[in-house]
């Protein structure tokens, strides 16, 4: 079962500098990230990253009337917090770039309406996380912005609601599916000049992936469905760039699981590419095998809250000096799946490269 992945080698490349086969940006700038926010679930703070979180939530409503609003008031809390450690005012904010799950980015509008900034809402499902930082690194780096908020959230409980049946359905869960993660990441993306942030992890290549669809329709299988997706964008940015997966510390996907990420080194295989020694998964990070969520983690929150309380904090530290953050996302509906439409799927992926020391005086701000 393989996947097509296009050869740069044999793509015209545009002139310029900033732009390498038909697919990866190059970030010539280098937009710093300053600082991240993570808040997690209850089960999410009981899972192995549990101490690194900025604030682990008492329970999964928030003294709020509806799931829903718990996860506006979590996006809300991750975005401020970013901000907030970057050593910045909110109105210092010249954009908001967020995502989520909700229809019509229910979770992102009404979080943008209290950050009160310039917004932009990007719908990837589960590649929220790195579309956002593409598109923040794209207008700091073009000159359009110097300081970019993103954030990206999910809810299980508002995710199982709209896309398979309500929590209280209690539905027996297959052994491929994953648990969407409760949970909102946030990140300050800022201009290389910015004062004190030399030496932060800094954004040097965006890959854009294209819409891989390989026919599955289970929405139980999302590993099976993003796989593909991953495959290609990894492939194609390996290409673009000409460098080998061991050229990265960490290649890591936002929620494949146990199955996608199997079959995601498979079909890199096919292309020539050994992902073996560096392929990880988010999804496989945030929960212990005995919290039963079967293949693991999912949601536009597993890559924000493992990059924002983790690889963010290793990146400072020099244990990762350049990581390839590959998040991933099925892009169905109840209304395609209740029509009998396939899952495509999309992944969008990151360089990020941990900066030379930082000037004297520079504070880490993690």
């Amino acid at each position: 079962m393989g996947v097509a992945v296009k050869d740069a080698a044999q793509e015209q490349v545009k002139p310029g500098a900033k732009h390498l086969g038909k697919q990866t940006l190059v970030f010539t700038t280098r937009p710093g990230v300053a600082a991240t926010g993570a808040i997690a679930g209850p089960m999410e703070g009981k899972g192995p990253l549990g101490s690194l979180y900025d604030e682990v939530t008492a329970d999964t409503i928030l003294g709020q009337k509806t799931w829903e609003q718990a996860e506006v008031k979590m996006l809300e809390k991750a975005v401020s917090l970013a901000v907030q450690k970057a050593g910045f005012q909110p109105g210092e904010i010249d954009f908001v770039v967020c995502g989520d799950l909700l229809n019509q980015l229910g979770a992102s509008s009404f979080a943008a309406r209290t950050l009160d900034r310039p917004h932009l809402g990007i719908y990837g499902a589960c590649s929220c996380w790195t579309e956002a930082m593409i598109v923040g690194s794209v207008m700091v780096d073009g000159g359009y912005a110097t300081r970019v908020a993103i954030g990206a959230s999910s809810h299980h409980d508002t995710a199982e609601r709209q896309f398979r049946y309500p929590t209280e359905f209690g539905g027996q869960r297959p052994p491929t599916a994953t648990w969407t993660t409760t949970g909102a990441g946030g990140a300050c993306i800022v201009d290389q000049s910015d004062p004190g942030i030399a030496g932060y992890p800094r954004i040097t290549h965006g890959t854009v992936g294209r819409v891989v669809d390989i026919g599955v329709k289970d929405p139980y299988d999302m590993g099976s469905a993003m796989a593909p997706a991953a495959a290609d964008t990894i492939v194609t940015h390996l290409r673009d760039t000409g460098r080998l997966p061991t050229d990265y510390d960490l290649i890591i996907t936002g929620d494949l699981g146990r199955v996608g990420k199997a079959l995601t080194m498979d079909l890199a295989a096919e292309s020539g590419f050994n992902l073996e020694p560096v392929l990880d998964d988010c999804g496989l990070h945030i929960y212990y095998d005995h919290q039963d969520v079967h293949c693991g983690a999912s949601g536009c929150a597993s890559s924000a809250l493992v990059y924002s309380s983790n690889l963010h904090r290793k990146l400072i530290s020099g244990e990762i000096r350049r990581l390839l953050l590959v998040a991933t996302g099925a892009l169905f509906s109840p209304t395609s799946y209740q029509q009998g439409e396939s899952i495509p799927g999309i992944a969008y992926a990151v360089a990020i490269e941990r900066a030379e020391q930082p000037q004297k005086g520079a504070s880490a701000n993690a």
